[in-house]
């Protein structure tokens, strides 16, 4: 049975940081792409940042790049999202999901092509 089970959460002022984490069981967690998603203000889930099977490649949304950071640890069976100088409108609710894929190298960014997801975790940036 696969679990991702996320924590990290909260509530923080803008400029900052929180660090998400996702911990996934009932699978070999190598053999799985992962990726960061949120609620947008139409309820419908956004790409936040994604990573690869190997860790090599990533993928980030415009709105987050260069203050958020993805990593995973493939012997942790967990995945992280550093986030920093944040912002009011990065207030959402955060989920993780794992996709699994044959290469190493490739990201996914839609979150159509994610069948397991975390239960989510609230994140909130006051000003």
């Amino acid at each position: 049975q696969v679990q991702l089970v996320e924590s990290g959460g909260g509530s923080v002022q803008a400029g900052g940081s929180l660090r998400l984490a996702c911990e996934a069981s009932g699978v070999t967690f190598s053999n799985y792409a992962v990726g960061w998603f949120r609620l947008d203000s139409e309820n419908e889930r956004e790409f936040v940042a994604v990573i690869s099977r190997g860790g090599g490649s990533t993928a980030y949304a415009d709105s987050v790049k260069g203050r958020f950071t993805i990593s995973r640890n493939n012997i942790k069976k967990t995945m992280y999202l550093e986030m920093n100088s944040l912002k009011p409108e990065d207030t959402a609710v955060y989920y993780c999901a794992i996709r699994q894929h044959s290469t190493l190298w490739e990201v996914f960014t839609q979150s159509f092509m994610y069948p397991y997801w975390g239960q989510g975790t609230q994140v909130t940036v006051s000003s």
